[in-house]
């Protein structure tokens, strides 16, 4: 009787759910294969540049699909080279962007690793005990030393904090697992200068893997957690796993493919290892007790999935995590200049979350 009167009560509502509703929920679906599942087929299209972003982003979502994406080196010395003409591109720009952004950059060894100190020229009160720890993207072999600088630069001058940027090793001078060996050296050194609680770590793409990489590594080596962290877009799964590695091939005009020159790169750091390995795809390790996170991607963005993937990764562990993907950016387009709004916009976000989390 109960079931009937409840049926009875909601005639319209059932019978136009079940009508909107497709086939699937209309009854229990069994389990398929996945090797039975049929792909969507999608017609070519042509994607226009949204008007739903500032004018700034609008030119560099505009931008064509990265020179020689499908071309990477063949030895150590060609990826060498390309590390040093991407120096020589950057590097020039550093002392206008610093100026602008209000911050100093002193170059130091911690403990023979090679680093940077930004600090910003006003500095609240609140911050004077704090600290963030900065790992460079770059696909594992890209942006040392100079290169290495805008997201660090960003974050001191939008979040007022100051911050070490590593410039850890890359091949072909040092292989896996040397950025994380230099990363967690400056760590270690970092929970010696400021209380745990008051540090944050952050990066993206590489440098959003190796913040995750050196939570995990943290809990190996049982030491404390920072207060917060902000793996940006990471590559969290290097065995290119997740839809938008297809959804996003050929619309992400930075990273362009799954097959591209990062998954080159990538492998080249590897040297041999296991892709799979935590400590290279750490979407595949525990991330219990991981400290409050925030992640960063974008609607093109190649990486969309390995974001979305860590993210649902910390809640299910039980973490706070914080997601905020911006509408049309492809790779790591969040950093690219800070004359534009959402590159403000999504720094803003990090130290607003920082803030809220650091201890004091």
């Amino acid at each position: 009787m109960i079931a009937r009167s409840l049926r009875l009560a909601l005639p319209a509502t059932a019978a136009w759910l079940l009508a909107a509703a497709p086939p699937a929920l209309a009854q229990t679906p069994t389990q398929t294969p996945a090797t039975t599942l049929a792909p969507r087929d999608v017609p070519a299209r042509t994607l226009p540049v949204p008007a739903t972003v500032s004018p700034q982003m609008q030119a560099i979502i505009a931008q064509p699909l990265r020179t020689n994406w499908d071309k990477p080196p063949t030895t150590p010395e060609g990826w060498r080279q390309l590390a040093e003409s991407n120096v020589t591109a950057v590097a020039p720009q550093i002392p206008a962007m610093a100026e602008r952004m209000r911050v100093t950059i002193e170059p130091s060894v911690i403990d023979g690793v090679r680093v940077y100190t930004i600090t910003p020229a006003e500095m609240p009160e609140r911050n004077r005990n704090r600290l963030a720890v900065h790992v460079h993207g770059g696909c594992y072999v890209l942006n040392p030393r100079e290169a290495a600088l805008p997201e660090a630069i960003f974050l001191a001058g939008f979040a007022r904090m100051k911050v070490i940027a590593v410039d850890y090793r890359m091949p072909p001078d040092a292989y896996f697992p040397a950025a994380l060996d230099d990363a967690m050296t400056v760590y270690k050194a970092a929970i010696r200068m400021v209380p745990p609680a008051n540090l944050a770590v952050f990066g993206s793409s590489a440098g959003g893997a190796l913040t995750l990489e050196m939570m995990l590594r943290a809990k190996q080596e049982g030491l404390p957690m920072p207060g917060a962290i902000a793996p940006g877009t990471p590559m969290s799964d290097v065995t290119k796993q997740g839809d938008s590695f297809q959804s996003n091939a050929m619309v992400d005009n930075v990273l362009v493919s799954p097959d591209g020159f990062c998954d080159a790169a990538t492998r080249f750091y590897a040297n041999g290892h296991d892709l799979r390995d935590p400590l290279l795809s750490p979407v595949y390790g525990d991330v219990r007790g991981f400290p409050p996170t925030i992640l960063t991607s974008g609607t093109r963005d190649l990486l969309l999935s390995n974001t979305v993937r860590m993210h649902r990764a910390l809640r299910q562990a039980g973490t706070e995590a914080v997601l905020q993907v911006f509408e049309g950016q492809s790779h790591a387009q969040y950093y690219r200049d800070d004359r534009v709004p959402e590159v403000k916009e999504a720094f803003d976000e990090i130290g607003l979350f920082f803030d809220r989390h650091l201890g004091r």
